[in-house]
């Protein structure tokens, strides 16, 4: 389904070659520092059918200088420094191991995005299944090079990137010790108009890196990423609460429950839709009846007694197909009826 890039394995999943895509629930900051809400996106992620729920190991002042001016998206939350934002949005790192065995016994994988050296020793304990790597960490080489020596699969997101910038992050996961990378082509805006998505650029990415490629999605709505798997997406990633009416920046352009499951079944359905690219003649199904019943052949245009000389005007051709085929009409002309045909009958060789 996702073309020749070679294959990782996440967890007890494969991801790429000819595997299904995997599909990645983004949490984010979406809990609202609530465990319990917490717990519940792990649950509607898994009832859903996603592969995996992420959510964002970072604190504030690690992140951002304090000299950082305001983001334009954050402005109603306030006028505080964004460092302090963040802090009030950051996910409790006791937490981790809580919701990691929440996730285990809901069979998805606990992920978590991490933001500087102690989040990766953390999550790198707790046994996670494989690093993402935030897009506005693309370029930050030592500390791939610091989670590519965890040895763990990493997933680079590469909003805003050149391929420059990309092939040095690879190279970084790689010197690092990592050795198997995928790639998220990915906007970074929240939420992204369609026409700055670049779905081609999937394609090229894993012409460019042979490795598996997918979308981090921050469009509103579904059919962008579901759009994606028809273009090869091994992965998809999508931000997704509980309710978008919830105070928090990552809200308002994240997909709701019903919505991550209309996503994950219309992914499912695209991967069934793609087939195996050969064109040669009826699917089983079709056979059934379609095949026999509706496609056309050979049938009198009047009655026809035995012994009678088949004339073109004789003839004409209607559905079902079970008859002469209506290539073979001028072969018909000219022969003579074996038995008496009846008007509107399917002709059949053995009747000539």
């Amino acid at each position: 389904m996702n073309g020749a890039a070679p294959a990782i394995e996440i967890g007890s999943r494969t991801v790429g070659g000819d595997a299904r895509c995997y599909v990645i629930a983004e949490a984010g900051a979406n809990h609202n520092r609530d465990l319990d809400t917490a717990r519940r996106l792990c649950d509607v992620a898994a009832d859903a059918g996603a592969d995996a729920v992420k959510f964002q190991t970072y604190s504030g002042r690690a992140l951002y200088s304090t000299k950082t001016p305001r983001f334009a998206y954050l402005g109603e939350l306030g006028d505080r420094p964004i460092h302090e934002l963040l802090d009030d949005l950051a996910l409790p790192r006791d937490w981790q191991p809580i919701l990691a065995e929440h996730c285990r016994g809901l069979g998805i994988e606990f992920l978590s995005s991490p933001f500087d050296r102690d989040a990766v020793d953390e999550l790198d304990a707790i046994g996670v299944a494989a690093f993402k790597i935030a897009s506005f960490e693309l370029v930050d080489l030592p500390f791939i090079r610091y989670v590519g020596s965890k040895g763990r699969p990493i997933v680079l997101s590469t909003g805003m990137a050149t391929i420059g910038e990309i092939d040095e992050a690879v190279r970084a996961a790689r010197e690092g010790g990592a050795d198997q990378i995928a790639l998220l082509q990915c906007a970074s805006l929240y939420p992204s108009p369609p026409e700055i998505m670049n779905l081609r650029a999937i394609g090229a990415l894993r012409s460019a890196f042979g490795v598996p490629v997918g979308l981090s999605d921050h469009t509103t709505g579904v059919h962008i990423a579901a759009a994606a798997t028809a273009l090869g997406a091994s992965l998809i990633e999508k931000h997704f609460t509980l309710d978008r009416s919830l105070p928090g920046p990552d809200h308002p352009f994240a997909i709701e429950p019903d919505e991550l499951r209309t996503l994950v079944a219309h992914v499912r359905d695209v991967e069934a839709a793609l087939g195996d690219g050969l064109k040669c003649g009826p699917s089983s199904a079709e056979a059934e009846e379609m095949y026999a019943k509706a496609r056309r052949s050979v049938v009198a245009a009047t009655a026809i007694a035995a012994g009678t000389t088949v004339t073109a005007e004789m003839l004409t051709v209607k559905r079902p197909g079970y008859g002469i085929a209506p290539r073979f009409l001028d072969a018909v002309v000219g022969r003579v009826a074996a038995v008496d045909i009846d008007d509107d009958e399917v002709v059949t060789w053995e009747m000539l």
